[in-house]
This record gives C-alpha cells, structure tokens and sequence, in this order.
C-alpha cells in the first residue's frame, strides 16, 4: 500500500477518482486549490485506489495522507 500525500497546503476542490478505481502513473487523483491555483496531485505508480481519505471542501496540510493506493 501506497499512501499518498498532499505536496502543498490547500482545500480539496475535486477527487477525479473512486475507490477500486484502476489508475496509471501520473495520473491526476485529486485537485487542490491553493492560494487560487489548481494543483493536480497524480499517482506516483499505478495501482488501485482503495481509500480516500478527503472530501471536497476538506483542508489539508503539506504531507497530509489523503489516499491509499494499492499495487
């Protein structure tokens, strides 16, 4: 397992993915908004998504874990 963190300090604006969703490396996951800028968090391996521990809305700080990717 795979936990994946967020890389800035920001609010959650879009998860792009589900749980048990197949996803690639690089792939966009999830969107931040930080200081009015969209920052893409992408999977650093591909995998399968199995939790996400964020909502929209939700603020997070840099190193944050916000989703578990299985391989």
């Amino acid at each position: 397992m795979t936990q994946i963190i967020a890389p800035i300090t920001g609010i959650v604006w879009k998860i792009l993915v589900s749980v048990g969703e197949q996803v690639r490396t690089n792939q966009p996951i999830i969107l931040l908004e930080s200081m009015k800028m969209e920052v893409p968090v992408c999977a650093p391996s591909a995998g399968i998504i199995s939790s996400i521990k964020v909502s929209p809305g939700d603020s997070v700080e840099d190193g944050d874990a916000i989703v578990t990717l299985a391989s």
